[in-house]
C-alpha cells in the first residue's frame, strides 16, 4: 500500500502595511451641511421649536445682519465723505426727477475721500446709536401700509426688496411703492443732481418716398 503524500503547506497570507496619512488627508474638505428640516415625527414641542428657529429667528437674524452690514458702511461713507462739497457729507449722491422731484436712484460719490482712516470705535458707534444711523441708506413703502426703514446701500436692493414685498401681497404686480431715502441736512438742503436724459439716437429715419398721383 503506498504511503500518503502529506497535505502541501499554504504560505501564510501577508498582510498590506497600514496606508500612512499624509496631511492632505488630514486636511480634507469636510462634506457641507445638509439642510435642517423640520421633523415629522416626534413630540409636538420639538417640532414646534424646530419650526419657530428655522422660520422665525433665523431669517431674523439674517435680516439684523444685513441690516448692521448696511449701518457700518453707510458709517464710514460719512465719515470719509465728511464736509465733502459734492455729497455733502452723505456719502453717495442720491438723484431726483425733474417733474415731480421725487427719488429715483443713487450714485456713488465721484470726489475724493476727505480722510482715509476711520476709528473702528466710531463707526460701530455711529452705526448702533444716535438719529443718524440710518443716513445714507434708502428705504420703500407701499400704498398697502406697509414701510420698510432705511436699511439697503442703494436703490438696486431697495427695488429688489420692493419686488419681493409686491409678489408675496400683490401677486406681483406693481400698486405704486416708492423709495426714500434719509441724507444728512446739508445733503437734504442741497439742490440734488438731476437725473440724467435718456440718449437719443443721431441717426435720421430714412425718408418715405410718396407716390405722385397719375393725372389723367
Amino acid at each position: 500500500m503506498a504511503a500518503k503524500r502529506p497535505a502541501r503547506r499554504q504560505p501564510a497570507r501577508r498582510k498590506a502595511p497600514a496606508r500612512r496619512r499624509t496631511t492632505a488627508t488630514a486636511t480634507r474638505r469636510k462634506h457641507p451641511a445638509r439642510r435642517v428640516k423640520i421633523p415629522r415625527r416626534g413630540p409636538l414641542h420639538a417640532r414646534l421649536g424646530t419650526w419657530l428657529v428655522l422660520r422665525v429667528v433665523v431669517p431674523m437674524v439674517d435680516t439684523r445682519r444685513d441690516e448692521i452690514r448696511s449701518r457700518k458702511d453707510a458709517a464710514i461713507l460719512r465719515a470719509t465723505h465728511e464736509g465733502c462739497k459734492v455729497c455733502h457729507g452723505n456719502g453717495q449722491i442720491f438723484t431726483k426727477s425733474k417733474k415731480d422731484g421725487s427719488f429715483t436712484g443713487s450714485k456713488p460719490c465721484t470726489a475724493k475721500p476727505t480722510k482715509e482712516k476711520v476709528s473702528r470705535w466710531e463707526i460701530n458707534k455711529a452705526a448702533r446709536m444716535g438719529g443718524d444711523r440710518r443716513t445714507g441708506l434708502i428705504g420703500y413703502s407701499c400704498p398697502c401700509g406697509k414701510k420698510e426703514k432705511p436699511r439697503f446701500r442703494d436703490a438696486k436692493e431697495a427695488t429688489k426688496a420692493l419686488r419681493v414685498h409686491e409678489k408675496q401681497k400683490h401677486g406681483g404686480k406693481s400698486v405704486g411703492g416708492t423709495w426714500y431715502a434719509q441724507q444728512t441736512a446739508a445733503a437734504a438742503l442741497a439742490p440734488s443732481p438731476p437725473t440724467p436724459a435718456p440718449k437719443t439716437s443721431t441717426r435720421k429715419a430714412p425718408a418715405k418716398a410718396t407716390a405722385k398721383a397719375a393725372t389723367p
